[in-house]
């Protein structure tokens, strides 16, 4: 299994009026940290719309376990969960680290579905995009 891991720059504006990241934000935390999966490996976001095609979330799922602070260290790492011919599911945890310690912070999945970009049915994965499909099925979660 491959997991990338990305670092998060956290801004004052992430803060909520408890001083701690507001939980709307996590939901761009897991794109950052999808969209570096898919650099690393070795794809383009941005080449598969110019192909036609898209791949909306179906599903999201957030866990919340602890507070993260304007200030802290943070990191998303990424993997694929589960690579089946109509969806990818990703998993994703949200750490905070210093030289000593990791907090497990958040953890969550994301379901995508590939679509025609005309008409936004469903397409197969791996019809669309063999490549791809099958990098995620030599790096997926075992």
């Amino acid at each position: 299994m491959y997991i990338s891991t990305v670092p998060i720059q956290l801004t004052y504006a992430d803060t909520d009026m408890m001083g701690v990241i507001y939980h709307g934000n996590y939901v761009k935390f897991l794109e950052l940290g999808r969209s570096a999966l898919i650099a690393d490996a070795g794809f383009d976001y941005l080449e598969m719309e110019k192909q036609g095609y898209y791949a909306p979330v179906y599903n999201l799922e957030i866990t919340y376990k602890k507070p993260i602070r304007f200030g802290d260290q943070v990191f998303v790492k990424t993997w694929v969960e589960e690579n089946k011919r109509s969806k990818t599911v990703y998993g994703f945890e949200i750490v905070k680290r210093n030289d000593d310690w990791e907090h497990l912070c958040a953890t969550g999945t994301t379901t995508h579905i590939v679509v025609n970009g005309t008409n936004f049915r469903p397409v197969p994965f791996n019809k669309a995009f063999p490549e791809w499909f099958q990098k995620y099925e030599e790096i997926k979660k075992q």
